[in-house]
C-alpha cells in the first residue's frame, strides 16, 4: 500500500480556511489544476456518499465519492471511484488543524492506495507535489502566505 503524506503551514485561521475547501464540490474555486466539477444526482456537496465528478486541466475525468466529513473536527475524507490514473484502494484525507499561536492552521493532505510496485515511487511523488502541495500551495497563495 502506497502512502502520500503532504503538509503545510497557511497564514489564516483554520475556520477561514475550512469555509473554503469544505464544499466538496469546490474544488475549482481553489485548486488550480481543476478545471470544473459537478455533484451526481443534484445531491448535496457536503452528504456523505456524493459523487463529485469533475474535470482537470487537462481534459481528464475523475470521480470521487465523501466518505466523511466533520465541521467539528475540520475535515474530509473521499474515495476516487473512477479515474485514468492505474491506482486502486484510493482513499484521501484533508485535514487542518489551528495553530494556537497566531492566525494560522497546519493543513494535511494524505492519502493511500494501491498502485503496481514498479510504478510507486512516480505516483506518491506526482500525487504528493502535483496534486496536494499544489492545493496547499494555492491556499496559502489565497490567504496571503
Amino acid at each position: 500500500m502506497a502512502r502520500v503524506f503532504i503538509s503545510s503551514v497557511i497564514n489564516a485561521p483554520a475556520d477561514r480556511v475550512w469555509d473554503r475547501i469544505r464544499d466538496f464540490n469546490g474544488l475549482p474555486k481553489w485548486h488550480p489544476k481543476i478545471r470544473d466539477s459537478r455533484i451526481e444526482d443534484a445531491l448535496p456537496s457536503d452528504q456523505v456518499g456524493c459523487i463529485r465528478n469533475f474535470n482537470l486541466q487537462n481534459g481528464d475525468n475523475i470521480r470521487e465519492q465523501l466518505l466523511g466529513m466533520s465541521d467539528y473536527d475540520m475535515f474530509t475524507t473521499y474515495s476516487i471511484l473512477e479515474s485514468p490514473m492505474p491506482l486502486e484502494d484510493y482513499v484521501s484525507t484533508i485535514r487542518l488543524t489551528p495553530v494556537t499561536d497566531g492566525e494560522r492552521c497546519f493543513a494535511e493532505w494524505s492519502a493511500e492506495f494501491s498502485v503496481d510496485p514498479a510504478m510507486e515511487t512516480d505516483w506518491v511523488e506526482n500525487i504528493g507535489s502535483g496534486v496536494f502541495q499544489a492545493g496547499l500551495d494555492a491556499l496559502k497563495r489565497h490567504f496571503g502566505g
